[in-house]
């Protein structure tokens, strides 16, 4: 079990992200080099590694959900595959309004960009388009998406809606609530772009500013550069990631076409591999041709150390959302009264208390807790214990 974080996947069409929420959820959503393959967002499984405490306890684990191997725990995690946007989408364009609502749904984003150059804005074939225009357009489209309802809260705080006594934080809050913002953060993001509180002073870059800020906040980006089985995209990638107008997005470098074939292969007895892994080995028969492709592939991961897929999504999870793994230990250490060992796995919000971890398992033993004791140490924990990744806790409760 895990609170369920929802990681958003956009992109303009053919970049290869249905490919690549194939290729993170094993799904069979169509994949095709033309717009608008994917209308209706799909939502998969897909799953991030956590190195499992079991083995540390000499114990193997039994996992309710996802899987364990050798070790890595395999945790489920949401995929949202949001159909392809298009410059415009803000005004409607496309299929503009109903992608940008799906991506409310979403916690943090992975922008699957083709770093080959190989599809224009549109998303139709091309050569030698730059694809830092693609990264420039994902965030200008949500920038203005953001600005649109923000303008909607001024003109109701303005108009007089309000009673006087309201700020304007707590207007724009209201207003923008479905990005899951809230008072407090509003007014730290006004004084970071140190705007005032006087809206009617605020000029036309004062409020894209803000919207900004306010995206970036509650919709971070990790840019999933994909294709890099190609020259062009390595080249792509050395100069995008060595410029300093970059440095603030965390770029990782992708084959989604990789990752299917060797998920494909380990499913059919062909090769052994574990998603994220550098390295598979062969272990079944084939032909010249497909050994071939599957060396080309292990020179990809020699080079990246991975086919990017699973790396792209735990550093969504782990690196910008800092969401902290933790195992709800049993009254016998690690087990619960059905004999199972370790079998669920929880992602929790960073900073969560031993009390806040309570809460994520039940409501009621939330109410009812009383102290939490470390499994490792045997150590009581009090309801303020700031919980840290893969830490293994039982929580002591009246109900």
């Amino acid at each position: 079990m895990s609170t369920s974080y929802r990681i958003g996947l956009v992109g303009k069409p053919s970049v290869g992200k249905s490919s690549f929420f194939n290729a993170a959820t094993m799904n069979d959503v169509p994949e095709g080099a033309y717009p608008f393959t994917t209308i209706d967002p799909s939502v998969g499984e897909a799953y991030v590694r956590v190195d499992c405490a079991a083995p540390e306890f000499d114990e193997e684990c039994t996992p309710n959900v996802g899987y364990c191997d050798h070790g890595t725990r395999f945790v489920p995690t949401k995929l949202v595959d949001v159909a392809g946007l298009i410059p415009g989408a803000h005004e409607g364009n496309g299929l503009g309004n109903q992608f940008l609502s799906d991506l409310n749904e979403t916690d943090v984003l992975v922008h699957v960009v083709d770093f080959s150059g190989e599809t224009d804005s549109e998303g139709e074939p091309t050569e030698g388009h730059d694809p830092r225009d693609d990264i420039a357009f994902l965030e200008e489209e949500l920038d203005q998406w953001y600005l649109g309802v923000l303008e909607k809260g001024i003109n109701r705080y303005e108009s007089g809606y309000t009673t006087e006594d309201d700020a304007i934080e707590e207007e724009l809050a209201e207003q923008m609530s479905a990005f899951k913002t809230n008072e407090d953060e509003i007014k730290r993001l006004i004084r970071r772009v140190d705007v005032g509180f006087e809206p009617e002073e605020w000029d036309e870059d004062d409020k894209l500013e803000l919207a900004r800020e306010i995206r970036k906040e509650t919709k971070p980006m990790v840019i999933a550069a994909n294709k890099m089985d190609t020259p062009q995209a390595q080249e792509n990638y050395e100069e995008i990631t060595s410029d300093p107008d970059y440095e603030h997005l965390t770029i990782v470098p992708c084959s989604a076409h990789a990752e299917k074939a060797l998920k494909s292969a380990d499913q059919a007895g062909v090769v052994d591999y574990r998603p994220g892994d550098d390295d598979f080995e062969i272990v079944g028969d084939i032909s010249g041709e497909q050994e071939q492709g599957l060396e080309q592939i292990r020179d990809f991961l020699t080079e990246y150390g991975a086919t990017g897929v699973q790396a792209a999504l735990e550093s969504a999870l782990f690196d910008v959302l800092e969401v902290t793994p933790v195992f709800p230990g049993g009254a016998n250490g690690l087990g619960n009264e059905r004999g199972e060992v370790l079998p669920d796995c929880y992602l929790i919000p960073p900073n969560s208390t031993a009390e806040d971890f309570a809460y994520s398992l039940h409501s009621d033993i939330g109410d009812g807790f009383l102290h939490a004791i470390d499994c490792r140490s045997n150590r009581q924990l009090g309801k303020d214990y700031e919980v840290e990744p893969r830490d293994v806790i039982e929580v002591i409760t009246t109900n």
